[in-house]
């Protein structure tokens, strides 16, 4: 598994994350506070609170395509 902190401020940026997401097989959460939703639910997704930094978990080892094209989401 690897946990990385994002930011996710603008709806445009929700909706460019969970295209991205749902093009890998890979299962993968958002995680604010004790709140988990589905990575790749966009409603899912706005039912967080987005001015926080959201921490993705993704349940795959060898995951670096996903991760080097999420890059502009990825903060710290």
């Amino acid at each position: 598994m690897k946990a990385v902190n994002i930011k996710l401020s603008l709806a445009e940026n929700v909706k460019y994350f969970v295209n991205i997401a749902n093009k890998y097989p890979y299962d993968l959460d958002l995680r604010v506070g004790r709140h988990v939703v589905d990575g790749k639910s966009i409603l899912g997704i706005f039912s967080l609170d987005l001015s926080k930094p959201i921490t993705l978990e993704v349940y795959a080892d060898h995951c670096d395509d996903l991760m080097e094209e999420l890059k502009p989401f990825i903060i710290g």
